[in-house]
């Protein structure tokens, strides 16, 4: 049983344990897999390292494009999260797995492996250069990074109070206190979130000894996106593992009568099917160790 906050944010709380939601979220999360792993150019004899797999988006996804003498390494800081990629890799001899920070792969031997990736992982670390210089470590001369990684500090500063995407609303207010919320009780944990742009990616990388570094970036701002959906569903979503649901956060931040107020709006506006607004940041960053020490 799943029990670290790592492992129930992937198996539940992400997507508030809802088969419609995890769905809507699978189309989004294909496509930064699909996009780590065309960066990474494999060959069908790599040993690829996913930092961070999670439940194995990226290190099943890269199983289906090696050949039979490819390997990948699942490295995760959470136990249970690893357990679940072992039950999924039920036996394939091709996975191993480490548990082991982004910032520190002493589990890893240097000069080890051909691919290191990462899908939304160095958000959640303090120690990003030293993540990169780990990275360069573990990799054979001429081995490759390719990293996604959301920029989450263009939406705050863009729109640092559009809490749920629905833009001006007469429940405003309410939505704001739900925000401070979250900014009184998460600050120290979301820090290491909003740190960083897309240019200290760039140079992490150069300064670890990195060359041929390219990084692609998407930015976008109030886009039509999905409606709001089944309100008492999304309550049930923490949009990161270190912090709580809406529903907690409404809970905390909220009266009685408050919390109704809101209710009967936001159920209100997703019968509607009207289109929330996404504003939003992310980058895919491609390396390669060099062949040889400049």
């Amino acid at each position: 049983m799943a029990t670290d906050k790592w492992a129930q944010w992937l198996l539940t709380r992400r997507d508030g344990d809802s088969e419609d939601l995890r769905a809507r979220y699978a189309l989004d999360l294909a496509a930064f897999r699909d996009g780590v792993l065309d960066g990474a150019g494999l060959a069908a004899d790599d040993v690829l390292l996913d930092v961070g797999c999670g439940t194995g988006l990226i290190g099943f996804g890269a199983l289906e494009r090696l050949g039979p003498d490819g390997r990948v390494i699942f490295s995760d800081v959470s136990r249970d999260v690893l357990d679940e990629c072992r039950r999924t890799a039920g036996g394939d001899g091709r996975c191993s797995f480490v548990v082991a920070s982004a910032d520190d792969l002493a589990g890893i031997a240097d000069a080890s492996v051909d691919v290191v990736t990462t899908r939304s992982v160095l958000i959640y670390s303090d120690r990003k250069a030293a993540a990169f210089a780990e990275f360069i470590r573990v990799l054979r001369p001429g081995g490759r990074i390719s990293l996604f990684e959301p920029i989450n500090r263009f939406a705050e500063q863009l729109r640092p109070d559009d809490l749920f995407g629905i833009g001006d609303s007469p429940v405003d207010d309410l939505i704001a206190k739900v925000r401070e919320a979250y900014r009184g009780a998460t600050e120290q944990a979301m820090r290491p979130m909003m740190d960083f742009d897309e240019r200290d990616l760039v140079g992490w990388a150069v300064t670890a000894g990195f060359e041929a570094v390219e990084l692609d970036y998407r930015a976008q701002v109030d886009v039509p996106a999905d409606p709001v959906g089944d309100w008492e569903t999304l309550k049930r979503v923490a949009p990161n593992p270190l912090v709580p649901t809406y529903g907690e956060a409404i809970a905390a931040a909220l009266t009685d009568e408050e919390s109704k107020r809101l209710d009967t709006y936001m159920t209100a506006l997703a019968a509607t099917g009207t289109p929330t607004r996404r504003t939003m940041a992310s980058a895919f960053l491609r390396a390669r160790r060099p062949h040889r020490n400049r």
